[in-house]
């Protein structure tokens, strides 16, 4: 697995998997947090979700256009860490929001979601153009031992991106559990239990001067009397309270993202010299190209960007299916299946604990079949890919139209004991995760090497960036799910991301021809 890989790979995954453990531990949380925190409706707190997820990957172009710009890869990397680390201390400050700021409480935290995503733009993208440059030098030494070597070292990319996003996945195991488990003890030493639905309860209660309905006051009062380890005697004080542990908790979660960070920084200045600065201007003998090899070089680089733009176009529909996991996801298993011993936001641990678990089989199969002579081109792997997260949302559209389940505005609404009769079992999650799992690993990191293979060397920061705006766009998007999911009976939203899944994967098999020759 880790045979003739190049030496850079390790230290630049260990960099990557402490950023990605503290931007874990903020995106699991993140929309379930906006609406407990702010009492913002679900709809409302995952478009901000979105904005910011979008914000990450069009930051990224800046971020490579930067980086190609200066020639600076290494310390745009730097800042990048840096700034990320001010956004998380800013989120780390516990300030209850009340009526008198959130005018100027909630763009706060915009704000520092902005850093967080300004310096994810910096580092994300470069660092994964530095391991593309990783493996454009192994391939230029192996070529000068012949056709043999070359084939051998050109073969490494796809499992070393691979193992580089396995050690994104590490860190995104372990980050879900840290802000369950610090807003669990503080609820605890508050003499308060954990539960999910109590939060919205909580601020229409609030909201509304103490005259709910008479349906949303019994599941009020029910839910009080579990969420308590003492007697209650005035409701509104124990909303403000309960609504004030239960996110500063929350709170200092972010605190072990700022560590992360540093880690992190730590981690890349202390090996950054055995980095590569892709698309370095080197001193060269000048070399004088005919008006006809100059044509030929220039098509070439078109074909490729043309290449590029098309399968950015396809991911764009991945990745607005996939990253529901933070949004509609997030919100079915929160209401959707009984999380009275698992908190909702550990859920989201099973995704890259099927990467760690799968990323090895899944080299195997690939590997074995080039021996076999079967070797599957990356675009094709992108197009099953697509097939793959499509039947994730099939399983979910049969399951939730078995179970006969209503919108989610229209679940909510209903009393507890029918809500809990009515509630999965995680193992729909787990079989959930694991198709969108295996879908990942056929689009996501054979996406980054597919990038490494088509960019012009002296842009390979800003294709890169590319890549991270395709998601963007599909981020973009996300607010969509969350929408449908109040809105319609939910097997009717999941068969909306099984359509876009199946159309993306057509389209992808109908340009598979095109893009191996592009890619030989």
């Amino acid at each position: 697995m880790f045979k003739d890989q190049p030496k850079g790979l390790i230290p630049a995954a260990i960099a990557n998997m402490g950023e990605r453990f503290g931007y874990y531990i903020m995106n699991a949380v993140l929309t379930l947090f906006l609406c407990s925190k702010f009492g913002l409706s679900d709809e409302t707190g995952s478009l901000i979700y979105s904005f910011f997820y979008a914000g990450i990957y069009v930051l990224s172009l800046a971020g490579g256009f930067i980086a190609d710009k200066t020639q600076n890869y290494k310390g745009t990397i730097i800042n990048g860490l840096i700034v990320m680390s001010a956004g998380y201390l800013i989120l780390s400050i516990p300030i209850l929001s009340t009526t008198d700021n959130i005018t100027w409480l909630l763009p706060l935290t915009c704000v520092s979601l902005f850093l967080i995503a300004f310096g994810n733009g910096l580092f994300k993208g470069n660092l994964q153009a530095i391991v593309g440059q990783l493996y454009d030098n192994l391939e230029a030494e192996a070529a000068k031992e012949g056709q043999e070597a070359l084939a051998i070292a050109k073969s490494k990319r796809d499992s070393g991106f691979q193992i580089f996003y396995v050690f994104i996945n590490i860190g995104g195991l372990i980050a879900p559990f840290v802000a369950p488990l610090l807003r669990n003890w503080w609820l605890t030493a508050n003499n308060m239990v954990y539960n999910a639905d109590l939060p919205a309860l909580c601020h229409a209660y609030l909201d509304a001067g103490g005259n709910l309905a008479a349906e949303k006051m019994n599941n009020l009062t029910e839910l009080v009397e579990k969420a308590s380890t003492i007697h209650i005697t005035d409701l509104e004080a124990f909303c403000s309270s309960y609504l004030d542990v239960f996110n500063t908790g929350i709170h200092y979660s972010f605190i072990a993202s700022v560590i992360a960070m540093l880690i992190s920084l730590t981690v890349f200045i202390a090996t950054k010299k055995i980095f590569p600065n892709p698309g370095k201007k080197e001193n060269m003998v000048a070399i004088e190209y005919t008006p006809e090899e100059k044509m030929a070089m220039a098509k070439e680089i078109k074909q490729r960007m043309y290449a590029l733009f098309a399968v950015l176009g396809i991911v764009i529909f991945f990745w607005f299916s996939f990253h529901q996991n933070g949004t509609s996801l997030s919100l079915f298993a929160r209401d959707f299946v009984n999380t009275s011993v698992i908190p909702p936001e550990i859920w989201q641990a099973v995704n890259p604990f099927f990467v760690i678990v799968l990323t090895p089989i899944v080299m195997l199969l690939f590997s074995s079949l080039t021996r076999k002579g079967k070797e599957i081109s990356t675009p094709r792997k992108i197009a099953y890919g697509m097939g793959i997260a499509g039947m994730a949302y099939l399983f979910l559209a049969i399951y939730s139209y078995t179970r006969g389940y209503p919108s989610a505005a229209e679940f909510k609404d209903l009393g507890e004991a029918t809500k809990e009769a009515m509630k999965a079992g995680p193992w729909v999650l787990i079989v959930l995760y694991f198709f969108l799992t295996v879908a990942e690993l056929f689009i996501s990191p054979l996406g980054l090497s597919f990038v490494s293979k088509v960019a012009p060397r002296h842009l390979q920061g800003l294709c890169q960036g590319l890549w991270l705006g395709a998601t963007a766009v599909g981020n973009l998007l996300l607010w969509i799910g969350p929408l449908m999911y109040n809105k319609i009976p939910i097997w009717q939203c999941w068969s909306v991301f099984l359509i876009v899944c199946c159309m993306s994967m057509g389209a992808m098999f109908g340009m598979v021809k095109w893009l191996e020759r592009i890619t030989k």
